[in-house]
């Protein structure tokens, strides 16, 4: 597919490096460490034993953290193409 001035391939290959980008972000975050907390450090209700276990460090509770999940997040991104509607938000 030609794209203006682009080489052909040239949009999937920054669509590639886009999604390397953010598993490589998301492979950088670290995992809790250490002893897990018995109860939460958010809401101080009981941290299942299951839980525990599964994820050794943990400091919250599955409800807290699925709020934590589901909060929007803004984060600052770049915009690989630079086409006219990126340019327009």
């Amino acid at each position: 597919m030609a794209g203006g001035w682009s080489r052909d391939g040239a949009v999937n290959e920054q669509i590639e490096a886009s999604v390397a980008d953010e598993l490589a972000r998301l492979r950088a975050r670290k995992a809790p460490v250490g002893e897990s907390l018995t109860r939460c450090a958010e809401c101080d209700e009981p941290i299942p034993t299951a839980r525990r276990e599964a994820l050794p460090g943990v400091k919250i509770c599955i409800d807290c953290q699925q709020e934590r999940d589901t909060a929007f997040r803004a984060r600052p991104g770049f915009n690989r193409r630079g086409s006219k509607d990126s340019q327009l938000k």
